[in-house]
């Protein structure tokens, strides 16, 4: 959002435009930057020279930037609890790792995070400025460790926790592999008979004078699409897929909407609502067990929830927690949750092993998670088949019925 704040300095009343989540965040903003009184703090229009200028920022943002190997970044937070806990600073432990890694994008951020906590800053603070790189997890657990003063513990916990999401990635990749490589391999094949076979009939019907059928009228304007334009549908593509990422990355609405899309999805709702309770179980557990209070636990296990329509029902949560409410209502009210999982947190809440219960409800979820990852190929199945059919039926139809039809027309002359 763009705020205009009028400020009273020297006199004179200057007007300051800047961005803001909110009005709360916006008039402390203006507080703490700009210098003399604060009039007024306002929402108003973005001009279109900011508008340009933040496109240009967010789009040189998405080339630049580089999320952390996630094996890579595994690998680091084991080793810097590794050296926390055996008493090595965290400036010189983050040094050691920046200078034994090969991944640019550890070894540029892991520098800098050394550089920032010689100067004086703490560890979370200094990794606010890589949250894209780290990832909100990594952050949420090093200010935990902080806060409780058990360092390597949190991180020990955390690429405990990164391993744990990392695994349920690859399953999720290694089912989607062998149905998506049909798919990429049937296309393939498509494109070839579109663009070298169909135009060797496409020129008998035309010297036979047939008349064409529609499924071959639709497979001659596909084959005239790839042969006189495939270049401009090519890039065509590509402009439509960055367009798509970088309105997924850059506008909150377009992402909210998609991502109803995709829990609308048959196959994808579950997968999406599983490995997100997962998620969010999972590290709400380990924060419970720390000993947060549930409120502030709640917010950091919201936060790591990508899919923004589950975030939006799971923060009605911290809601009821915070007006005093139990939190198996808050929960029930989600309607995300089973009756057994909220008798599980009420029964946890009632005799003070909330924790144990949490992390059980962790463990189911992630039962039901791989168990939707096991049967995915077998569910993906029929629709790869359906795909495949409709593809050959096209194809057979839209060059035998013609041939039919003169083979026909030639008995009817003889």
């Amino acid at each position: 959002m763009y705020f205009i704040a009028t400020v009273l300095t020297k006199g004179k009343k200057e007007e300051f435009g800047f961005y803001a989540e909110n009005k709360k965040e916006a008039n402390g903003f203006a507080k703490l930057k700009y210098n003399g009184i604060i009039i007024k703090v306002v929402e108003s229009k973005e001009p279109l020279e900011e508008q340009m200028k933040r496109f240009k920022t967010n789009l040189l943002k998405n080339f630049k930037k580089k999320k952390i190997k996630p094996d890579g970044l595994i690998a680091a937070i084991r080793q810097l609890a590794v050296m926390t806990n055996a008493g090595i600073s965290i400036n010189d432990s983050l040094n050691e790792i920046a200078g034994a890694t090969d991944d640019h994008s550890l070894k540029t951020v892991f520098s800098k995070l050394a550089d920032d906590i010689n100067s004086g800053h703490s560890l979370s603070d200094s990794m606010e400025n890589f949250r894209f790189e780290l990832g909100n997890l990594t952050i949420a657990m090093v200010q935990l460790g902080e806060k409780t003063g058990n360092l390597d513990e949190a991180l020990y916990s955390l690429a405990n926790m990164l391993e744990e999401i990392r695994a349920n990635i690859v399953k999720f990749k290694k089912a989607m592999a062998y149905p998506r490589n049909v798919m990429i391999a049937m296309a393939v094949a498509f494109s070839v008979l579109l663009t070298y076979v169909v135009p060797q009939f496409k020129e008998i019907f035309e010297q036979l004078g047939a008349n064409l059928p529609l499924p071959t009228i639709i497979l001659m304007t596909l084959s005239d699409l790839l042969v006189n334009y495939g270049p401009y549908v090519i890039l065509s593509i590509i402009a439509a897929v960055m367009a798509f990422k970088y309105m997924l990355n850059n506008n909150k609405q377009f992402r909210f909407g998609w991502h109803k899309v995709l829990l609308r999805m048959i196959i994808m709702k579950n997968i999406i609502k599983f490995s997100t309770l997962s998620r969010f179980t999972l590290v709400f557990s380990e924060l419970i067990r720390a000993g947060i209070p549930i409120a502030e636990a709640l917010d950091t296990s919201i936060e790591m929830i990508d899919s923004l329509p589950l975030k939006a029902k799971l923060l009605s949560v911290r809601g009821v927690v915070e007006k005093g409410g139990a939190l198996n209502k808050g929960l029930e009210e989600t309607e995300l949750f089973e009756n057994m999982i909220l008798q599980m947190v009420r029964a946890g809440e009632d005799s003070g092993t909330l924790d144990a219960m949490i992390q059980k409800v962790a463990e189911y979820y992630k039962m039901r998670f791989d168990a939707i990852i096991d049967g995915l190929s077998e569910a993906i199945e029929p629709i790869m088949l359906f795909f495949i059919a409709a593809m050959v039926i096209l194809l057979a139809l839209g060059i035998f019925l013609p041939m039919w039809d003169m083979g026909n027309a030639v008995q009817g002359r003889t």
